[in-house]
């Protein structure tokens, strides 16, 4: 893309309401504009990153077995009265009524209407296991949005669900889920500690939730430093070994890792040696949970097991915030002059910066660049405005590309660009087919 060509209204003010280091770049790079209190419209910069981030957790949920479907954003209030569930959730969800009077709300959450999906069309355990999610926009009618995205009232999330015969076979699908969601947030660049949470109206005694360490999270963490060397990206995991996926929760939970609110100091000083003690912050991108037969009993969602008789199905379901994942990476992720994205997420692969349009030479070699990244199936952003340099790198700072080639007369006649690498600021002069291919060397890996 040339930025010439692009939608890019970047700010050099920061807005006054931008409270966190994320709302105030997410605004100033031009990803995102407030439509109304905790409500945003997606800017084409920051819809491409949304995008990336969507399309990570399909993959990873097809590569569990998990299968795609969607919902309607609009429910009828008759499945949530079916389950108790209409009056006790809260003034969070948005109630409304349609032109025959007829009560409905803005899908906070669907596990009524994804059981009611399932009653009508299995009936025999051997359609088990089942699990089917989506990705999708949600409301919840936050008291006090804040933060842009990060708490905002309207949100993209996955949420998937589980159908299967036994508990047994339910928390098989819980650790297969909490094991999918460790390698989805590692291709993001991001370290999440899962951690033993509270249910809230979901409902059940099972459930982890997932934390990004940040300095702005909402969340107090206490947990053991050996947590953060472990890394999973690289195991061959066979989803449907219950004692692989077994063996992975144990490895992640057998450290301590508890939230302020489930926080046992004697515990925590027991366990974890001093040394490897740590105190801060974390924010939640995603939960599983396990609730057993909560649903599917007021419901009706049963099948017929192996002895022929009626049983009620185990369920469970899981989140990720797919829209609060942006500000969580960016939280992680950034510094004083903007964001920094790893190389999964990022909008662009690399930037391409022209030190003075309009010399013949330096743009010969930037179109030469931007086509042979583009022939290699890469998104280069080239800035080909007649801007002075400086106006130009503190653009390309802001919105955070992983790298940038940045070609000028002078290190043309010397046949070489400079290759920068955004997140460490190291700077290698190349000849301009070698900053190809080591940008095409980076990304073949992902």
């Amino acid at each position: 893309m040339r930025l010439t060509r692009y939608f890019l209204p970047v700010l050099k003010e920061t807005p006054s309401e931008a409270q966190i280091a994320s709302h105030r770049y997410m605004l100033r790079a031009g990803m995102i504009k407030q439509a109304s209190a905790g409500i945003y419209s997606w800017l084409p910069l920051g819809f491409k990153v949304l995008k990336r981030i969507e399309q990570i957790v399909h993959e990873e949920q097809a590569r569990a077995g998990h299968l795609a479907m969607l919902m309607p954003t609009i429910q009828s209030a008759d499945l949530w009265q079916e389950s108790g569930r209409y009056n006790a959730y809260g003034p969070e969800m948005l109630r409304i009524r349609d032109r025959h009077d007829r009560d409905m709300l803005f899908t906070p959450t669907a596990e009524e209407l994804i059981t009611d999906i399932f009653r009508g069309h299995v009936s025999s355990y051997k359609d088990l296991p089942l699990t089917m999610y989506q990705i999708q926009w949600k409301f919840r009618d936050e008291i006090r949005p804040r933060f842009g995205v990060m708490r905002g009232r309207e949100f993209y999330m996955k949420d998937g669900y589980n159908f299967d015969l036994t508990k047994e076979d339910a928390l098989h699908a819980y650790n297969r889920h909490l094991v999918s969601y460790l390698r989805t947030y590692e291709r993001m660049g991001l370290q999440a500690i899962p951690m033993r949470a509270e249910s809230g109206p979901i409902g059940g005694d099972d459930t982890h939730e997932f934390l990004v360490l940040a300095d702005t999270g909402e969340s107090g963490v206490f947990y053991d430093s050996e947590i953060t060397d472990l890394r999973f990206g690289d195991r061959d995991i066979d989803y449907t070994d219950m004692a692989q996926c077994q063996a992975v929760l144990e490895e992640f939970t057998s450290r301590y890792a508890r939230t302020d609110d489930t926080h046992d100091e004697a515990v925590f000083h027991e366990r974890v040696p001093e040394a490897r003690r740590r105190e801060a912050r974390g924010i939640e991108v995603g939960q599983i949970f396990y609730f057993g037969t909560k649903y599917s009993e007021p419901l009706g969602a049963t099948v017929q097991d192996r002895d022929g008789n009626q049983v009620p199905v185990h369920m469970g379901s899981h989140g990720i915030g797919v829209s609060r994942l942006v500000s969580a990476i960016i939280e992680a992720s950034h510094d004083d002059n903007g964001i920094i994205w790893p190389e999964g997420v990022t909008p662009f692969h690399c930037g391409i910066v022209n030190l003075k349009q309009g010399d013949d030479e330096a743009d010969a070699a930037c179109e030469a660049l931007y086509a042979s990244l583009t022939a290699l199936g890469l998104e280069p952003l080239y800035d080909d405005r007649k801007e002075r340099a400086g106006g130009k790198f503190a653009t390309m700072d802001l919105i955070g590309l992983p790298w940038r080639i940045t070609v000028g007369p002078r290190g043309l006649k010397n046949g070489v660009v400079e290759l920068t690498s955004r997140r460490s600021g190291e700077s290698e002069e190349l000849p301009p087919e070698q900053a190809v291919e080591r940008i095409a060397a980076i990304y073949a890996g992902l």
